[in-house]
């Protein structure tokens, strides 16, 4: 058991030795102009061993940072959960639904998250709202799409044996659409989340406020590359967790036979 985990943990951690030593090579030359590693940690020693502070406002340490910037993002990725899943399902089993709203979907899938925020500002006056209407908006698409796409690939002879079981619609939706739609569902949640924590903290630059994002963008205002560097590091790990917690949901509701298909 020992053997299989050094197994796994070796090859990152001598990666990242490397990136260490190359990073902190390159910085020690004259025309450096970021920190080092030894550097950083040192200039950030407070932030890193008391994450918890809070002196009121938006004088608070980085757990307070990234849990407001998450809190944000359940928010607006669970509406566009809701919604993507309940779309595709629509235009997947509806050919004049998907004829009427694909064009459409495929239009505004392709508008980079930053440029909703003024029109989310218009609409709703206030910063927090219109950072999770950011991260509903960039959610929702990859969502409706592998979900519209599960419900096309339904295999036509489960559609046969409903129709000779005569399955009613709430029959059908539970024991043939859902359970063959699923695995295209998680691959679009997936990709949402990740979508959400990127948007987020590019949103949170512009709205200001307390977030992870705001905090990166009032370090470089304040010239404090170290701290950018250490809160890149939490947005990064964050971001890790995210994904394998979808990633974990996933294998518990994903049917073992189509995990292996």
């Amino acid at each position: 058991m020992l053997g299989k985990q050094a197994k796994v943990l070796y090859p990152p951690a001598i990666a990242l030795l490397i990136f260490l030593v190359i990073w902190q090579a390159l910085t020690s030359l004259p025309s450096a102009t970021l920190p080092s590693p030894i550097q950083t940690v040192e200039e950030t020693w407070e932030l890193i061993i008391n994450p918890f502070f809070d002196n009121g406002g938006n004088d608070k340490g980085l757990f307070w940072q990234v849990l407001t910037s998450l809190q944000r993002v359940a928010l607006g990725y669970t509406l566009a959960a809701i919604a993507g899943i309940g779309l595709g399902i629509l235009i997947g089993t509806s050919t004049f639904m998907f004829r009427a709203l694909d064009p459409i979907f495929q239009v505004l899938r392709t508008v980079p998250p930053l440029a909703w925020l003024p029109i989310s500002l218009a609409a709703f006056q206030q910063a927090n709202p219109s950072a999770i209407f950011v991260i509903f908006i960039t959610a929702i698409w990859p969502i409706i799409i592998n979900t519209a796409e599960g419900v096309r690939q339904i295999p036509q002879d489960y559609n046969n044996v409903a129709k000779v079981l005569r399955l009613s619609r709430t029959e059908y939706f539970f024991k043939i659409l859902m359970p063959a739609t699923v695995p295209y569902i998680f691959t679009g949640l997936k990709i949402g989340i990740g979508l959400s924590w990127l948007a987020i903290v590019a949103a949170e630059m512009l709205i200001g406020g307390v977030g992870i994002g705001f905090f990166i963008w009032d370090a470089w205002n304040s010239s404090r590359i170290s701290d950018i560097i250490i809160a890149i590091i939490y947005v990064g790990l964050v971001g890790l967790l995210l994904d394998w917690l979808v990633s974990q949901i996933a294998r518990f509701v994903v049917p073992e036979e189509q995990k292996q298909g």
